[in-house]
Formats: structure tokens, sequence, C-alpha cells
């Protein structure tokens, strides 16, 4: 449910910013808030309340709720800075080449630890 709410804010603001709908906002990654560490706090807080916070299977969620945010922040964040310096790179080619007509690269991948960590203070304080 807290991914699906997350998806549904996205498409929303995106209205909202920029006048029109944008249907791929419900599967795009990046962003903020961000869809995929909403969904796996949510999991892991649920877990934590069905099946107890010194369970195993908690831990389990704990560990995947980590990894998958580490991605956001860390992996995904440095492939769009390249990519926002790819897309540089391409904009100050000579209009002759043959990679300037090229379409530019998604920036926005990742998230920065600050947002990361907001949203992680937002999950967990509406248990």
């Amino acid at each position: 449910q807290a991914g699906a709410l997350v998806y549904m804010i996205l498409v929303v603001c995106k209205r909202y910013k920029e006048k029109r709908w944008d249907a791929r906002q419900f599967i795009a990654s990046g962003g903020m808030p961000s869809s995929h560490s909403a969904t796996v706090t949510a999991l892991a807080v649920s877990v934590g309340i069905q099946e107890g916070f010194r369970s195993a299977t908690f831990a389990t969620s704990v560990i995947l709720a980590c990894v998958v945010m580490h991605d956001a922040f860390g992996v995904r964040l440095h492939a769009g800075k390249q990519a926002e310096v790819l897309n540089q790179i391409v904009y100050e080619l000579p209009i002759e080449h043959p990679l300037a007509e090229t379409k530019p690269l998604r920036e926005i991948l990742g998230h920065t630890v600050p947002q990361e960590q907001i949203l992680r203070m937002q999950m967990t304080s509406h248990k």
C-alpha cells in the first residue's frame, strides 16, 4: 500500500508541477518520495508488527530494505551524476558529430542520503 500511495503522490506532483499527466511515473524510478524505499520500509514495519521485531523474518526484511535504500542513494545516485556529465558532453558536440542527436540520458535515478533519511523517518513514524 505504501508503494502504491507514493506512486500516486508522484503522479499528482508531476501533474501539478508540469501541468500534464505522466502515467510513466507509475513505473519510473528516481524522484522523491521514493516508492521503492517506501515499499520496503512498509514491508519491514509490517513484518515487525506481525511477526515480532525480534524475528528472523523481520531481520531479513530490514536487510532487504537496507539493500534497496543503499541502491537508491548510492549506486543509482552516482549513475545519475554520470548521466548528467555525459549529457553535457553530448550537448557540446558539434552538430555534424554522429552522436550529437543522441537522446539525453535520465539524470534523476537515485536519492541523496538526506532524502532517504527523511523517508525512513516518515515511514517509521506511522507505526
